[in-house]
Parts: C-alpha cells; structure tokens; sequence
C-alpha cells in the first residue's frame, strides 16, 4: 500500500474528532472519503498530511512510518496537498504560483543567491521549466504569465493543483476540488484528475459532490461522526443502505446513481 492509517483518532476538548479509522490505499487509486458535514473528513486529511498530530494510531507512506512528521517533511518523502480554501498568491503570474510548488527540490542557499552563482540560474531555469511542465498537465500552459488573481474560480482551483505537483508527489491529497465549481469546471477537474492517475500519481479526495466522486474514484470510505461507517466501490457504498441513511439520503443516492457525464 502507498498510504495507510492505522486506528488513528484525535480529540479536540473532549470530542472524537476522529475516532479509530483506518485507511489502506493501493497506489495508482483514486480513493475518496465521504461524509456529512462534521465527519472528520478534513481532520483525516490533516492528520494524515501531518499538520495534526493522532492522539492514537499511526501513519504509513510507502511502507515507511511517518507519524508525527512534519508537512514540509512528508512533502519531501512524496506527499502533497491542496486546500479547501484557495492560498493563492494573487498578485504573483500563474507559472510563480507554481514554482512556489517546487521548493523541495531547490538545492542552493542564501549565499548562491546573493552571489549569483551559476548554479542558482541553472536551478531556477529547471524549477521554471517543471512549473510550465505543471501547468500544461492542468491546462493552464497559456495562461502561465498571467496574474493569479484574474483567473476564474474553476482555473485557480487547478492552479493549486499544479502547485501540488511541482513538488512531484507520488501521493497527492486534494481537498473540496470541485467546491464552488460548476458543472463545466467539475467536469475539467475530473479530465485533470484522470490524467495525474495515468501518469502514476494515487489521489486521494475529500470531496461532496456525489456526481464526481461517483464518477472517477475506484473506492470510497464513508465517514459518520468520526467513525469508518463504510468502504467499498462506488457501486458497493451507493447501494449500502447505512450510507443512504445518514448521508446521500433519497436525493443524494439518485444523483449518486446518476453519477457518469
């Protein structure tokens, strides 16, 4: 397995936040985890994406133990995320965004820089050419000089994401993707999302809308207060009925069933 959770939980003033779930996902997946608001879902992320810290549990990359370590330290062991909210640098271009992606891989310090050393111009000519490289997998190659903050909503969504893979993870962690997107920016995320998985990329999502997850992922964990209520297929978790009880609901296991563009 490429990533794992083992019964981790964590406790904020006394409520399980998270609360005994496990994880173990094959590389080359799309896996989501889904839930009603309150979950835990995006607490999964962060402990997972090591901005917290389990109170119980443990965290596995690639076979290698990684509890407690840092997000910096697990971006440079192949794990990378993207946020609910947009952190975009607005007044910077797009292909600068993408190149903040990239630090990971700089191997010149302070005084390289200050003294212009050949070195540091070989780097940042290699950190620009994978930030357009980034960019082209998002589709967003043309519009590399233009300021961040003039793109639309959908496209900045990308822009994270092209973020996210300049640092060339094996494992990318996307949060709420399609939140406040509409269907033609969905559908682009879901072309996007595609193509990272052909090119050997495993993606795991927290995301609430059905039609999209339904769509693309090979399996989906269902979280409920917390707790792991379901895993399985699209196929298996639409049709649990404990999942259409305290989550899709009548509505949301028909657009579920609708879930193919």
């Amino acid at each position: 397995m490429i990533l794992e959770a083992d019964q981790v939980s964590i406790s904020f003033g006394g409520v399980r936040a998270v609360d005994g779930v496990s994880l173990a996902i094959a590389p080359g997946q799309v896996f989501s985890i889904i839930g009603p608001n309150g979950s835990g879902k995006t607490t999964l992320f962060n402990l997972v994406s090591g901005i917290y810290l389990p109170n119980d549990g443990s965290i596995r990359l690639a076979g290698e133990t990684v509890t407690g370590l840092a997000p910096e330290q697990l971006a440079r062991r192949g794990l990378s995320r993207t946020f609910q909210n947009l952190q975009i640098f607005s007044r910077m271009s797009v292909l600068e965004n993408v190149m903040v992606g990239r630090q990971r891989h700089e191997r010149t310090g302070i005084l390289a820089d200050l003294l212009h050393w050949p070195s540091v111009k070989r780097q940042n000519a290699a950190t620009r050419e994978a930030a357009r490289a980034a960019l082209v997998r998002v589709g967003l190659a043309d519009a590399a000089d233009r300021p961040a903050g003039s793109l639309a909503y959908g496209a900045l969504k990308r822009l994270e994401i092209a973020r996210a893979l300049a640092s060339e993870p094996t494992v990318l962690l996307l949060d709420e993707p399609a939140a406040g997107c509409n269907a033609v920016e969905t559908q682009e995320l879901d072309r996007v999302i595609r193509s990272i998985v052909k090119q050997g990329i495993t993606v795991v999502l927290v995301e609430h809308d059905m039609r999209l997850v339904m769509n693309i992922s090979d399996r989906v964990h269902v979280l409920a207060s917390g707790k792991t209520l379901s895993e399985g297929t699209p196929q298996q978790v639409r049709s649990d009925a404990a999942v259409v009880e305290a989550y899709l609901g009548v509505h949301g296991s028909q657009e579920a069933g609708r879930a193919f563009y």
